[in-house]
């Protein structure tokens, strides 16, 4: 089912759709997202380039991403468009709505395991935890990995907090991601390579200072060094990367050496 907070979309939302007539003229489509409310997609919004088929481009029970174009909630109608939304944006609904999904999947364990009802569910820790963490689902991956502490700002009762988090961390599993790249570092000098070691060690020791986080650094044959850093959160290993990558350029610079950096 997946539930929005809200009733309606917004104009210029992105949304997923599924086909349920298709036309000469255009799709009619349900938005799962809004209690299945009826949208419209125009056979002119179908398609950027010119369709001498519509079938080729949505058929009748396929879901879609649109974006919305215009809504009438008196008139209850919604119109959408297919040619508007790129691949980008495909992309990064279609990630939102099966984290949505799997967010839902676990509310319905906390429903059957209180006898309430996924609605009363989502109002009860659902959009306490949205309200908190801006998308259930990071909630839920928090939690997973913090236990219930980190649900201590959500405005729920205790038992729900647990249960949530108790769930979250059998059933979620936090993903990683890795980053990494070449340094390319010369020192001028008797000196320069113990220059090098200690520029390298402390970069490695301030990465590693980063309890969730994995920093290696390790050589691929001077004047070549690898920099890889595996974490569960791409922006800390971002952060991680630029702490690092500023501190050893510190060191070289101030020995007369260079320092190249190239992201792989």
């Amino acid at each position: 089912m997946v539930l929005k907070r809200v009733d309606w979309p917004n104009v210029d939302d992105y949304a997923i759709a599924v086909a349920t007539k298709v036309a000469a003229y255009g799709a009619y489509v349900t938005l799962p997202e809004y209690g299945d409310k009826e949208g419209f997609i125009h056979i002119s919004e179908v398609s950027s380039t010119w369709v001498r088929n519509i079938r080729n481009h949505i058929h009748e029970n396929q879901r879609v991403v649109v974006k919305i174009l215009k809504v009438d909630s008196e008139k209850m109608h919604i119109d959408c468009s297919l040619r508007r939304v790129s691949n980008e944006a495909r992309r990064v609904k279609n990630n939102e709505w099966k984290r949505a999904q799997k967010a839902e999947k676990l509310l319905e364990l906390v429903a059957k395991e209180n006898d309430m009802t996924l609605e009363q569910v989502y109002e009860k820790i659902g959009w306490p935890i949205e309200e908190v963490f801006g998308e259930i689902y990071t909630g839920l991956e928090r939690a997973s990995d913090g236990g219930v502490e980190v649900l201590e700002e959500v405005q729920s009762t205790k038992k729900l907090k647990k249960q949530v988090a108790d769930l979250a961390a059998q059933r979620i599993e936090i993903p990683s991601v890795e980053i990494d790249g070449e340094l390319t570092i010369t020192v001028p000098g008797p000196d320069g390579v113990e220059v090098i070691k200690k520029a390298l060690t402390e970069g490695l020791a301030k990465g590693k200072s980063y309890g969730k986080s994995t920093t290696e650094v390790y050589t691929l044959g001077s004047p070549r060094y690898k920099l890889r850093i595996v974490s569960p959160d791409y922006k800390e290993a971002e952060e991680i990367r630029s702490e690092v990558l500023s501190l050893i350029q510190t060191q070289i610079e101030q020995n007369s050496g260079t320092i190249s950096f190239v992201k792989k």
